[in-house]
């Protein structure tokens, strides 16, 4: 091991190729070859990846992937807190982002052991670049429930988020996926679908939730990263009371006095500042404004 007891070693996550192996960050061969335990979503995957790379692993190898993440944790904090340098690789991009990863990074962070990264392919990142939507603003999401009443719940919950959206989904799946963001988001939202990112057969569909899933219905193979537009914003007159309050009370949070936040929301509405005032007012009345958020109306 490269270190002691007294010089914890250091958690290096690694991101690999998406499709192209040819897109490998430099670093990540000098990291196979040179970590005392490489730790593996996939040792198949891993032999084929380091011999693409004329890579010889010197350290050991071991597996990590969902079914034994919780029991391996320990071992490899352990060989961290011993001096090693562990490498974490997954089947494609960076782990620890919907793949084995986090509670290995949390453990190891709860024992102060360094933790660092070799940056490399992400399917969020290039999906969201490449869909000609939005990048100002994007929350990743991750896949969806597999039963229909929980992914339909999970996309409702966010009908109305304003960034732009990233999922991930199984080919299997992807035709009622887009059916239910169709149903949640509305049909004539734009989205796009990329598939097989990086790959010879890479694809990005572009166009309304409806058509996609349209398109999808005679079936959709590869690995699929899906992007989605945010909600548009709201007119004043779809402005009901319940949103002037809540957006007063997230400037509030923020720091703003509540005269300043009524007014700075009045002004983004197109509305009276005495309307936003009179919505703010009947909440506080209803109690659903607590005593010490109730302060400072004027």
């Amino acid at each position: 091991m490269t270190g002691s007891a007294d010089s914890p070693g250091t958690l290096v996550l690694a991101g690999t190729p998406i499709g192209d192996v040819a897109d490998a960050p430099p670093r990540l061969a000098a990291e196979l070859a040179s970590a005392d335990v490489v730790a593996a979503e996939d040792t198949r995957r891993l032999r084929r990846l380091t011999q693409a790379l004329g890579v010889q692993i010197g350290g050991r190898v071991v597996s990590y992937f969902e079914g034994n993440e919780s029991a391996r944790t320990p071992e490899l904090v352990e060989a961290l807190a011993g001096g090693a340098r562990v490498l974490l690789v997954t089947d494609a991009g960076m782990p620890s982002v919907s793949d084995p990863g986090y509670r290995l990074v949390a453990a190891a962070v709860e024992r102060d052991i360094k933790v660092t990264a070799v940056p490399g392919p992400s399917a969020v990142l290039t999906a969201l670049a490449l869909s000609g939507l939005p990048v100002d603003r994007f929350c990743f999401e991750g896949f969806l429930p597999r039963k229909a009443g929980e992914r339909l719940s999970r996309l409702k919950e966010v009908a109305e988020d304003r960034r732009t959206l990233v999922y991930f989904e199984a080919p299997h799946r992807i035709d009622d996926t887009l059916t239910a963001m169709a149903e949640a988001f509305g049909g004539e939202r734009r989205a796009a679908v990329c598939r097989e990112l990086t790959k010879t057969y890479e694809e990005v569909r572009r166009g309304s939730l409806a058509e996609l899933a349209a398109w999808a219905a005679d079936g959709v193979r590869g690995e699929i990263t899906v992007v989605v537009e945010g909600a548009p914003e709201k007119s004043a007159a779809e402005l009901g009371p319940g949103e002037l309050v809540r957006r007063v009370l997230v400037r509030e949070e923020a720091g703003e006095r509540r005269k300043e936040a009524i007014a700075a929301v009045a002004a983004e509405a197109g509305l009276p500042k005495r309307e936003v005032f009179d919505a703010v007012v009947a909440a506080k009345n209803a109690a659903r404004i607590g005593p010490s958020e109730g302060k400072g109306l004027s």
